[in-house]
């Protein structure tokens, strides 16, 4: 049976987004991305690479394939090196690449990336690397290791 993700935000401020992350319909943590800029998926390409701003630019609503795949750029992090470089990727986002979830605390990190965690503080997830253990070993990978596919919902 396929893994559903829904990323609903919730708080659309002028430098981050703040959400909320269901797995199979089962709240699991707050999200961070950057700036909501009203994308969605129905837009053309060429629409949104005008109205995004590289680095500060959450990705467009819609639903994605996630898929596990090498990360060089986080092969050596403590956090990556647990999956051997292998980080979840958001597939077929249109005028993005490289997109995936991955634990960070402030948008500033973040580069279109999505990361769970608790929202403690203002603009902030907190506890980003156990939530992101958390949801690698007891939602992603087992689904992954049935040969189930992962979708994420951002809306």
């Amino acid at each position: 049976m396929d893994l559903r993700l829904l990323v609903e935000r919730k708080w659309k401020k002028d430098s981050y987004t703040i959400g909320k992350i269901y797995i199979d319909s089962k709240e699991f943590s707050e999200t961070l991305e950057d700036k909501d800029r009203n994308l969605s998926d129905d837009m053309s390409e060429w629409v949104i690479k005008l109205k995004k701003i590289y680095g500060e630019t959450a990705i467009p609503t819609g639903t994605y394939e996630v898929k596990l795949t090498y990360s060089p750029k986080f092969a050596g992090r403590v956090w990556g090196k647990r999956y051997n470089g292998y980080v979840p990727e958001i597939m077929n986002v249109k005028g993005f690449s490289g997109v995936r979830i991955h634990p960070f605390n402030r948008a500033e990190e973040s580069l279109g990336c999505l990361s769970v965690g608790r929202n403690l503080e203002k603009g902030k997830v907190l506890q980003a690397t156990n939530y992101y253990y958390k949801l690698m070993d007891e939602h992603l990978m087992p689904a992954w290791n049935k040969g189930n596919k992962v979708y994420i919902t951002i809306r």
